[in-house]
């Protein structure tokens, strides 16, 4: 694997960009911090994070950061390489919870800059499709855009997933 310290994995719904993320940080050595953001409110991502446990080898950490992000990431570095998954799903929690977006992505994006391990964050790329009929959903896609650039901006790695495929769209160092 080339050098690289700090990667951006984006896709749509079911693209594969969490098994990339994951086949990222599975090359490092060490354990693996996995900083999960979703949040379990029914059945069906229940079962979604136990399938994601499932395929994750003994190496792997779980820490669970549906609000304070940047401070998962100040505690998972204490051990070893970071994946987040996913920023998306942050920034749902986030808007539902009335907090403030700016001051929580620029935190984000002081965390990911200042991180001393290797780290890949997972994000949906969510406006490639048609503009949402409502307030709420539209936010978000904006929000979403917002924060994949700011994020995208300090790392030195982004891959797009499409059909489980990668695509590089920057490559730094």
């Amino acid at each position: 694997m080339d050098a690289w310290q700090k990667m951006l994995v984006l896709g749509g719904a079911r693209s594969g960009k969490s098994r990339h993320a994951e086949a990222q940080c599975e090359g490092l050595p060490g354990t693996i911090t996995y900083i999960a953001t979703a949040q379990a409110f029914d059945a069906e991502m229940r079962d979604r994070i136990a399938a994601h446990r499932v395929r994750r080898s003994k190496r792997w950490q779980t820490i669970e950061a549906p609000i304070d992000l940047p401070a998962a990431i100040a505690q998972a570095q204490q051990s070893g390489p970071i994946l987040v998954d996913c920023l998306t799903l942050w920034l749902s929690n986030l808007l539902l919870a009335g907090e403030d977006i700016d001051r929580w992505s620029k935190d984000l994006v002081t965390a990911v800059g200042g991180c001393t391990v290797p780290m890949v964050l997972v994000s949906n790329e969510v406006g490639l499709s048609i503009v949402p009929e409502n307030t709420l959903a539209r936010r978000f896609r904006d929000e979403a855009g917002l924060l994949n650039q700011h994020v995208a901006a300090v790392c030195d790695r982004v891959h797009f997933v499409a059909a489980g495929l990668p695509v590089t769209l920057k490559q730094t160092g």
